[in-house]
C-alpha cells in the first residue's frame, strides 16, 4: 500500500523571532524522509503524511503560538505553479494578506492561553435612511 503524500506550508508570523533558515535546518536535523524549501515566509516540506506530521510537531515547538501551516495543493516545484515556470508568483498575494493577519492571530491565541478574554469588536452601528439619502445626494452632485 502506497504511503499517503502531503505538502504544507509552513508561515511564521512576522512577529516571531524565528527565522526560515531556522525551521529548514531543523527539519533536515529530524532525519525524516522529507524534502523542505526555504521560502521567504516560512518553509515547504513535503512526505509521507506521517513524516509531515511529525515534522510539524518538532516545528511547532520553536514557537507554537507564532507558527502556522496549511495544506499546500500542488508539489514542491510543481510545474502549474512554479515561479521559474511562470516569471510570476502565482497565488502569492493571498499568502501575503493572510500573512499580514498572523499578528493579529497569535496575539489572540496568546490571550486565550492566558486565559485573557479575546476583545471582540462592537457590531457595526446601522446606517440611517436619513444619513443613505444624505450620502446618495453629496455622490451625486
Amino acid at each position: 500500500m502506497a504511503k499517503e503524500f502531503e505538502t504544507r506550508m509552513i508561515v511564521i508570523s512576522p512577529s516571531s523571532s524565528v527565522t526560515p533558515d531556522q525551521v529548514t535546518r531543523l527539519v533536515h536535523s529530524l532525519s525524516l524522509e522529507i524534502t523542505v524549501k526555504e521560502t521567504c515566509y516560512g518553509a515547504m516540506i513535503e512526505g509521507s503524511k506521517e513524516d509531515v506530521r511529525n515534522a510539524l510537531i518538532a516545528i511547532r515547538k520553536l514557537d507554537p503560538d507564532r507558527i502556522f501551516t496549511k495544506v499546500r495543493g500542488f508539489p514542491i516545484g510543481d510545474t502549474r505553479r512554479c515561479r521559474a515556470h511562470h516569471g510570476s508568483r502565482p497565488g502569492f498575494t493571498q499568502l501575503e494578506k493572510e500573512w499580514e493577519c498572523l499578528r493579529l492571530v497569535d496575539k489572540g491565541v496568546s490571550a486565550a492561553e492566558r486565559g485573557e478574554p479575546v476583545r471582540e469588536r462592537p457590531p457595526p452601528r446601522k446606517l440611517s435612511v436619513k444619513r443613505l439619502k444624505e450620502i446618495v445626494d453629496e455622490v451625486s452632485k
